[in-house]
């Protein structure tokens, strides 16, 4: 979906996202408890704590009605649109790599202003639900593309690159709908606040005080390791400096 505006020298932008159509149905969403010990000691070269891990449990069976999301996150250049008109600074970054460094409140404020410029669509920030929807499709896949960790198929610390990529950089690691990017590069917003699962282990934080801020994130971005590349995953943004660990985030809307 698109709309067409004047520019200020006379000339038409066009806002466009490249919305992915994803299907109501069953997430699979989070671990099993029994198996969480098991998810900490095949990821134990990265540090995490199983605690961090006790947080994805336990496993539940999720219906998510029909939605749309981005297939990638929301790019430099889409943002510098919104930064112009609403007298932000502009980020000093390649186009077409993700906007990274955008607090929370700076998401949703983007969000509603494209939402005007698509005739009244209600863009906003997937929920959490929602997200893991889109990363795992019908099974309960440990990361977008599959069950086996691969380099080269995300942007994460392993590749050593140390920055972000242009979206869509690594189609291979793709999610079961075709979304893009739902693994490195770029941190992700929801629109969820943190709590625990129903039914969580007992010692799950109720709320997570350390967290700069209380809703979470998901897939990792280029700094972190693959860990924070599983579907399951979530987590806080540990750090104010949002754009040194990565966060930005991408859209979605109501079914077409």
């Amino acid at each position: 979906m698109r709309s067409v505006r004047p520019s200020r020298g006379g000339a038409v932008q066009v806002e466009q996202v490249d919305w992915v159509d994803i299907p109501a149905g069953v997430v699979r969403r989070g671990t099993p408890a029994d198996e969480v010990a098991a998810v900490a000691r095949r990821y134990a070269d990265t540090g995490v704590p199983m605690e961090w891990y006790l947080k994805e449990a336990p496993r539940a069976e999720i219906h998510v009605p029909a939605f749309r999301i981005a297939r990638t996150p929301v790019t430099v250049g889409q943002w510098t649109r919104f930064a112009a008109a609403t007298r932000r600074p502009a980020p000093q970054a390649p186009t077409d790599h993700p906007v990274i460094g955008v607090a929370w409140e700076a998401a949703t404020a983007y969000c509603r202003w494209l939402g005007e410029r698509l005739g009244g669509l209600a863009v906003r920030l997937p929920t959490e639900d929602e997200w893991e929807r889109a990363a795992r499709g019908d099974d309960d896949r440990e990361f977008p593309w599959g069950d086996e960790y691969r380099t080269g198929l995300a942007n994460l610390v392993d590749l050593g690159i140390g920055t972000t990529t242009p979206v869509g950089s690594f189609p291979e690691g793709a999610g079961p709908f075709g979304v893009l990017d739902m693994a490195g590069n770029a941190d992700e917003w929801t629109s969820t606040r943190y709590a625990p699962y129903p039914g969580a282990p007992a010692g799950v934080p109720n709320t997570e005080g350390w967290a700069f801020d209380p809703h979470v994130t998901r897939g990792g971005a280029f700094r972190h390791d693959r860990d924070l590349a599983r579907c399951a995953r979530r987590h806080g943004a540990y750090e104010p400096d949002l754009e040194a660990i990565g966060v930005g985030f991408r859209l979605a809307a109501p079914a077409a």
